[in-house]
């Protein structure tokens, strides 16, 4: 659906953006990740037709980005942007009639998604009357009012509690099923184990991993063993060729070493110390893979794109 090819953008002599490409797939989840300063909200900011890239080329369903794409992109930026007087009806109705809907299908689409967002009855509430976690949901709400196919959210789950960040995610998927292709940018690592279907990681302003979130997990070392265990938790200790990462009562969470003992040898080492309850090879978390990643790109950057 969305396909950005050797995009750079420059700021002076700064370079925001280093000849990124990506691909994202129609109805999917794509996670757009980077630390603070990577520059994520600069692409972003390029796919929204906000500002225009130095070289390379966005394509939006095939055809060159223009200002006529954006009618078809709800956009959630990180920087909130509301109305702190108004009415939230008031303010709906204004950003769906920005987006070209008439007023009577903006109200009856505020009603809609207040209702669906556990917000009924907010229409007559002013924006600087709710909590920020309030605001957010309003703020969400403007994002997709008008039926956008690409729905981008930059950091959607700032300020919300656990009860209303699950909410959402159910919201998100849901868009999803609908046949909404969403970009995701965020820094919570968990928020993208669930959701996101594809992910690309930038640094430094270049793309440094990217695939599905299946295939990203497989390309890394399944190098963490969990133990679950009754007994004496200091029976249990360094074995050779694996290291504890954490211990907690009745559970240790081992890394093995590329050169040391596999998952088979440390069960044999430790059978017998303890009643072992479980034993598990994990994957490796996308939060692991993002601080590996990037790390080693900071170590060597002159790596090239994967």
């Amino acid at each position: 659906m969305l396909t950005v090819t050797n995009v750079t953008k420059r700021y002076g002599t700064h370079l925001a953006n280093d000849g990124v490409s990506l691909s994202v797939k129609p109805g999917r989840i794509f996670g757009l990740l980077g630390p603070n300063g990577a520059g994520k909200t600069t692409l972003i900011r390029m796919i929204t037709n906000i500002i225009v890239p130095d070289e390379g080329e966005i394509q939006l369903d095939n055809k060159p980005l223009s200002s006529l794409a954006q009618e078809s992109i709800g956009y959630l930026p990180e920087e909130r942007g509301l109305y702190k007087k108004l009415k939230v009806g008031q303010q709906l109705n204004y950003f769906g009639r920005l987006k070209g809907l008439t007023s009577a299908v903006a109200s009856r689409r505020t009603t809609e998604w207040l209702d669906r967002l556990d917000a009924s009855g907010w229409e007559s509430k002013k924006i600087q009357e709710l909590s920020k976690g309030m605001q957010q949901k309003v703020q969400f709400i403007s994002t997709v009012l008008h039926d956008p196919s690409l729905i981008i959210l930059d950091e959607p789950f700032s300020g919300l509690d656990p009860i209303n960040s699950q909410l959402l995610i159910d919201t998100v998927r849901s868009l999803k099923n609908e046949g909404r292709t969403i970009i995701l940018s965020t820094h919570q690592m968990d928020q993208v184990d669930k959701l996101c279907d594809d992910i690309a990681l930038i640094d430094r302003g270049r793309v440094v991993l990217n695939g599905s979130v299946r295939d990203v997990k497989s390309r890394h070392r399944n190098d963490k063993v969990v133990v679950e265990f009754h007994g004496d938790e200091h029976a249990l200790g360094n074995a050779d060729g694996a290291e504890i990462l954490s211990r907690t009562a009745g559970r240790i969470e081992y890394r093995l070493s590329e050169t040391g003992i596999n998952a088979d040898d440390l069960l044999r080492s430790l059978i017998g110390r303890v009643s072992i309850t479980k034993f598990e090879v994990s994957e490796p978390s996308l939060n692991d893979i993002f601080i590996s990643t990037v790390h080693h790109h900071s170590v060597d950057p002159t790596m090239n794109n994967p």
